[in-house]
């Protein structure tokens, strides 16, 4: 089993009805945009799988969403607190576009304002469910925001390179619409490296570890 460095939390900040955690980098690389990290917070047994939001010097940024018995307790940490990070792991991002164009859902927007910083602040369509939600579109420069029931792949034109992250549904639609794009899909996650296998998903009947083969894999 890979090793999870402690790491000291810097802060905890709301972001609408999400939480932006932010620790000490410490020797921990950033890694590509779209790549992730498990974290575990301390008396958890399995970690939870995180996108990178936000890489300032000495700190890295995660925006999740607490909906269950751990990430409810990342969400409770406080400065000083010590969590267990292995990363980055899996593949992110192809970089080498000519014209991006990011396209995120919900929570999917999370690696996003790491995205938008190393690709020089392209274009943005993000949605969320509600108004409170969008709030997260404060951490995406350059970004289009529309609230349910308005969806993202009504306001997506032709000629971009498409870097999108959000629920399934969401990205079955812009591979339609935009058959090169870059998804990154979501998956529960146990180990982070293909030992559990919990991460499989069947994508045009064949069946891919997220962790190894993903989580961003072209339309």
């Amino acid at each position: 089993m890979l090793r999870r460095d402690l790491h000291n939390v810097v802060a905890s900040e709301p972001v609408g009805p999400y939480t932006l955690l932010r620790v000490e980098r410490g020797d921990l690389e950033p890694g590509m945009p779209g790549q992730f990290f498990m974290l575990e917070a301390p008396g958890r047994v399995l970690p939870r799988p995180m996108s990178l939001s936000l890489a300032p010097p000495g700190e890295l940024g995660f925006l999740f969403e607490a909906i269950g018995p751990g990430t409810n307790a990342l969400a409770e940490l406080e400065p000083g607190d010590r969590i267990g990070i292995l990363g980055p792991l899996g593949n992110g991002f192809r970089l080498d576009v000519d014209r991006p164009l990011l396209v995120g859902g919900g929570i999917g927007v999370a690696p996003f304002p790491y995205l938008s910083q190393t690709l020089d602040r392209p274009d943005a369509i993000l949605g969320f469910r509600s108004s409170h939600h969008a709030e997260a579109a404060e951490l995406v420069p350059n970004a289009e925001v529309v609230v349910e029931p308005t969806r993202v792949t009504e306001l997506l034109e032709p000629g971009y390179d498409v870097l999108a992250c959000g629920p399934a549904p969401m990205l079955s639609a812009v591979r339609e619409l935009a058959p090169g794009a870059q998804l990154a899909w979501e998956a529960p996650m146990a180990c982070g490296y293909g030992a559990c296998y919990g991460c499989v998903v069947e994508i045009d009947g064949q069946y891919k570890r997220l962790c190894l083969e993903g989580p961003v894999l072209a339309a």
